[in-house]
C-alpha cells in the first residue's frame, strides 16, 4: 500500500504540516513523555573574545529538547556575573553547557542552578 502524503489536502481534508513532534521512545525530563533522537542545539553569541571573561564547560544529564535547554539557560544566566550560556543538546547522552562569565563561577552555584532547572551535572 502506498504511503499517504499528509500534506495533501485531498488526503486529510486540510493542509497538514508534520511538525516532527512524535518519536518512538519515552522520556523527556521536563515537558513530554517523548524523547527525540536527533541531535540539536542552541548557540548564543560567542563571548570568548571579550577581554576579562572566564569560560567553563559542564556536562548535564537529562536534557532532551529545546524546553530543557531554555530551563537550564534561564537558571544559569540568573547567576550573578554570567554573561552568556551556550548549550549543545545531545539527546540520550550528556549535553554540553558552556558558561561565559565576568569571573569564574563557583561549581556549587552551577550545580544548584542546574538542579533547580530539574537536571543534574554529569559525573566527570
Amino acid at each position: 500500500m502506498a504511503e499517504l502524503d499528509r500534506r495533501d489536502p485531498s488526503v486529510t481534508g486540510s493542509a497538514f504540516s508534520d511538525l516532527g513532534l512524535t518519536a518512538k521512545t519515552a522520556g523527556c525530563a521536563c515537558c513530554s513523555p517523548i524523547q527525540q533522537t536527533e541531535t540539536g542545539g542552541t548557540r548564543h553569541r560567542e563571548a570568548d573574545a571579550i577581554a576579562g571573561t572566564a569560560s567553563a564547560e559542564y556536562s548535564v544529564d537529562g536534557m532532551t529538547c529545546s524546553h530543557c535547554v531554555s530551563s537550564v539557560t534561564e537558571e544559569l544566566t540568573a547567576i550573578p556575573g554570567v554573561l552568556d550560556v551556550s548549550v549543545e543538546l545531545n539527546r540520550g547522552v550528556a549535553s554540553q553547557v558552556r558558561i561565559i562569565s565576568r569571573r569564574p563561577v563557583e561549581a556549587r552555584l552551577v550545580q544548584e542552578a542546574v538542579e533547580e532547572a530539574g537536571y543534574r551535572l554529569a559525573s566527570p
